[in-house]
């Protein structure tokens, strides 16, 4: 190649970016669920090699490790590994904005300015000599639009500028400018330091050669040694420029370095290219440039003029990545489902634990009107294992009010629900975790003959499974004695258990209290049935002494019947408002969230609306209520309290304690004999006192109007 420069300026090939699409996911993980809304300066780490190729040049590269780990850890300096030949350390910022209003309000000018700063500092406190990565660096800003998952940004690299510019007297491949000799000596010292673990990421270093060719390659914090050995010296550096006519952009700080360190006015320097892994100096360019600067240019407090804005397309505008159409659909739907729930975090509710509410396995008994909307309510809070549980299926009425069912699963005598409704969860989201099944429950005042007794004994070992299995249970059936057996298994498991049932214009939604045998209780005496003759007192009240809260059939005064033989048509149909069901839902999904971030969680006190004897915590949910009562006519709705009784046919201690003792053949003498649960917990007794007892009226005595109480 023929001699270039010859007195005109010296001019270098801008640097170019690279982001791998792990940095923005990255960026988007730690605005997400660490930043929020803090667009305090970001530190990050850039990367970048010697030019390998001799038609392309190598780009600074950020990737997924550019940025701070996003663990809850107080360093938010991203991880620094030297030593990788392939990886030049570039130390850097970003500032990322809240909006886009606030992306392009940013005073550009400014933040370039305060990063050169910060390398002409390190320039004259000797930092840069002693770790010359701090040369360069890197400056980015960008707007993260995670909804649409589009990234704005602009990349800035920061070169102080020489005043007047450095001139250029020569520049040629290095093959021409080194003798053979000293061009293997060259490629052989270069080839060492880049093979070192201690070197092979330093990107300026000193090549001296002496009178016998012989050529060494050695730190910056050498040249006043080398210099006074007399040696041809180059001052080098990894070029990431592929151009044969123009050294790359690291140059430019390191001239300024130069000038200001040493204040040399010709400076030989060496562009190290590498073809395969090796030196390559047919690809490497050797050149020399005059610097001039003016008077006073050297000075600390005289900070040069910083250039440095990367350009797109040959014009100042920042850049834009959509990632949407590059993203796995089911990782996006992901992402995409725990925006709203992570943003929650930012302001709202600082306190909202996701990590419950991803690992939470909900059981929905019903997947009718109320387990339709229960699943995509639980869906909507982050829940991602459920698992629906009915035995019915898909009817032509069903759709227009039971929201996962369409047209097409009622064809063909219509799909399961449960397996229908797996589907369109599926359908709706697909990183859920669901599952169908099949399966009735059995029920008291449901007889059930000999030959059946197997099959219905194996269903009450599943349901009992199921319970075991999963942290809550929705109980959304739409018959009463449907509920019974749920509910005594998660008594008897002490699971949190929510009850949603309907009527036709009111609606109810509670939760059940903790199991009577909690964990204070000796359960060995109690399947030995030598429970004192205070244990029903004691069953009534929790660990801590406070009344136990009642479950769904606490307040009956008979066991549950068959509620649905010899019925007309509307009432063997859920027949309800409309927004009812909805409603009802909403509220026990609601109701379920505010247990698991209560201190207490399922032995949580019940507290009441305006009132002041409610819990002791301060709640961002609000209060936690034990039933809400809701009437459509009057638009009204009431939070009520209710006891555990010792007379339940579910949940008291007799009929759990009977359950441990017998098992299934409790469960089966329940079914077929209606009055058993009456029998055992002695409400066939208190209803014959009742009937039994009589009061004397005394129809002569006259009462005055003044003793008249107003109820």
């Amino acid at each position: 190649m023929a001699k270039q420069g010859s007195g005109s300026i010296l001019q270098f090939a801008p640097l170019q970016s690279s982001v791998d699409e792990g940095f923005w996911h990255r960026l988007s993980s730690l605005k997400l669920n660490k930043f929020g809304i803090d667009d305090s300066p970001i530190p990050i780490s850039g990367f970048y090699a010697p030019c390998s190729h001799p038609q392309v040049s190598n780009h600074l590269t950020l990737l997924a490790e550019s940025l701070p780990s996003d663990s809850n850890d107080e360093s938010t300096m991203p991880p620094v590994i030297r030593g990788n030949r392939n990886r030049c350390y570039v130390p850097g910022i970003l500032y990322n904005t809240n909006t886009m209003e606030g992306f392009h309000a940013l005073y550009k000018q400014a933040l370039l300015k305060a990063e050169a700063m910060k390398i002409w500092e390190d320039i004259h406190s000797g930092k840069a000599v002693e770790d010359c990565a701090v040369l360069s660096r890197v400056l980015l800003i960008s707007f993260a639009d995670l909804k649409k998952w589009n990234f704005h940004y602009w990349f800035a690299f920061p070169a102080l500028a020489l005043d007047p510019p450095a001139t250029l007297v020569d520049l040629r491949p290095a093959s021409q400018w080194f003798t053979l000799e000293e061009a293997e000596s060259v490629s052989a010292a270069c080839n060492e330091w880049r093979n070192s673990s201690v070197t092979a990421d330093v990107p300026f270093f000193l090549v001296s050669i002496g009178s016998d060719s012989h050529a060494a390659v050695k730190h910056l914090k050498d040249l006043e040694a080398c210099q006074r050995d007399g040696q041809k010296l180059l001052f080098a550096f990894y070029d990431p420029c592929h151009l044969p006519n123009n050294p790359g952009w690291p140059l430019r700080n390191f001239l300024a370095l130069i000038s200001a360190r040493w204040n040399l006015k010709t400076v030989r320097f060496l562009c190290y290219r590498e073809n395969r892994g090796f030196a390559d100096l047919n690809l490497s360019l050797v050149g020399e440039a005059l610097i001039t600067v003016q008077q006073g240019w050297r000075e600390q407090q005289c900070v040069p003029n910083a250039v440095g804005w990367e350009l797109n397309k040959g014009r100042k505008v920042p850049r834009c990545i959509n990632l949407a159409k590059s993203m796995d659909p089911t990782r996006l739907a992901i992402s995409a489902a725990d925006l709203n729930l992570k943003l929650m975090r930012w302001r709202a509710l600082p306190s909202l634990n996701l990590e419950i509410l991803f690992s939470l396995k909900c059981l929905l008994l019903g997947a009718g009107t109320l387990g339709c909307q229960v699943a995509r309510m639980l869906m909507a809070w982050g829940v991602r294992k459920i698992t629906l549980l009915d035995n019915g299926r898909v009817a032509m009425s069903n759709p227009l009010r039971q929201s996962l069912y369409t047209l097409d699963d009622c064809l063909n005598g219509g799909d399961f629900k449960a397996t229908a409704a797996v589907r369109s969860l599926q359908r709706i989201f697909p990183a859920v975790e669901a599952e169908g099944i099949v399966m009735a429950i059995p029920m008291p005042g449901h007889p059930v003959s000999s030959q059946e007794e197997k099959s219905v004994l194996e269903d009450c070992k599943r349901l009992n499974d199921l319970i075991d299995s999963h942290d809550v249970i929705f109980l959304l059936t739409d018959t009463r004695e449907s509920r019974w057996l749920p509910t005594l298994l998660c008594a008897n498991s002490n699971k949190i258990t929510i009850t949603a049932a309907l009527g036709f214009d009111s609606f109810l939604v509670m939760r059940h209290g903790p199991g009577p045998f909690n964990s204070i209780l000796n359960l060995k005496a109690e399947t030995e049935n030598s429970l004192a003759a205070g244990m029903d007192n004691l069953a009534l009240t929790n660990t801590d002494g406070q009344h136990r809260l009642g479950c769904y059939f606490c307040n009956d005064v008979v066991a549950p019947t068959d509620s649905t033989s010899n019925r007309t048509l509307d009432q063997q149909c859920t027949v309800t408002r409309p927004g009812l069901a909805p409603i009802a839902s909403a509220l026990a999904v609601e109701l379920l969230v505010g247990i698991l971030h209560h201190p207490n969680g399922i032995f949580a006190e019940a507290e009441i609306a305006n009132s002041s004897s409610g819990g002791n915590f301060e709640l961002p949910l609000g209060i936690l209520p034990h039933q809400i009562r809701g009437s459509l006519p009057h638009f009204q709705q009431m939070t009520l309290l209710g006891h555990s009784s010792n007379s339940c046919t579910a949940c008291c201690s007799t009929v759990v304690s009977e359950y441990r003792k017998r098992g299934m053949q409790f469960i089966l003498q329940a079914i077929n004999h209606p009055t058993y649960l009456e029998d055992v917990t002695g409400l066939t007794e208190l209803m014959r006192s009742a009937n039994s007892f009589q009061l004397d009226w005394d129809d002569d005595i006259e009462v005055a109007d003044d003793e008249c109480v107003e109820l």
